[in-house]
């Protein structure tokens, strides 16, 4: 009889490590890192999205709002444009960066030369395109959470961008941006929350 106990117990192994295997599978069939966040942003490519931004600044007792429309075509274009509460137009294309204000002249800088501006435009646009190698020419990279609800923390890794910039913290779900938000040195902040557009 205890032979026969043991030839039993023996033969359940491979049921018991089954399901085991059938319970742990679906954690390595959905691994979330840096790495597949990246690869899941690429592939998105060109997007446009609705946005509100607070900056929460010292000196002030109320956040200051504004809200617009986000555009970000791949590889590098990337376009910020202020309805509210004063029509403001933010243009990234490459290196040249074009600011349009009603009644005012345009103004176009030119940030190739600038590594420390650059590091700031990356962020968002690294981020957006998927760029891994780009972002991680800047910043150390960390992530927590899950594909469908994942936090993404940039930390500047050069003193000079440290002084402006103290963290850059990102949310979303797949392949979708929902938050960026800045940590400044001076212990100003802003936050801004992303609502993707449908493609028609």
């Amino acid at each position: 009889m205890a032979a026969k106990r043991r030839e039993r117990r023996r033969a359940a192994w491979p049921m018991v490590m089954g399901l085991a295997l059938g319970l742990v599978w679906p954690a390595w069939a959905h691994a979330w890192g840096v790495a597949e966040l990246m690869q899941a942003l690429a592939q998105s490519g060109s997007a446009k999205a609705r946005f509100t931004e607070k900056k929460f600044i010292g000196f002030l007792s109320q956040p200051v709002e504004s809200s617009g429309e986000l555009s970000f075509t791949a590889p590098d274009r990337l376009e910020k444009r202020t309805l509210a509460p004063q029509p403001e137009v933010v243009r990234l294309v490459g290196t040249r960066l074009v600011i349009e204000q009603p009644g005012k002249r345009q103004l176009v800088l030119e940030l190739g030369g600038r590594p420390d501006a650059m590091a700031f435009i990356e962020s968002i646009r690294g981020t957006l395109a998927g760029d891994q190698e780009a972002l991680e020419r800047y910043y150390t990279l960390e992530i927590k959470g899950r594909a469908e609800a994942w936090q993404l923390t940039l930390l500047p890794r050069f003193d000079s961008m440290r002084k402006v910039v103290t963290r850059i913290r990102m949310e979303g779900s797949q392949a979708q941006v929902a938050l960026v938000a800045f940590d400044q040195a001076d212990g100003d902040r802003s936050e801004m929350r992303i609502t993707r557009v449908s493609s028609p």
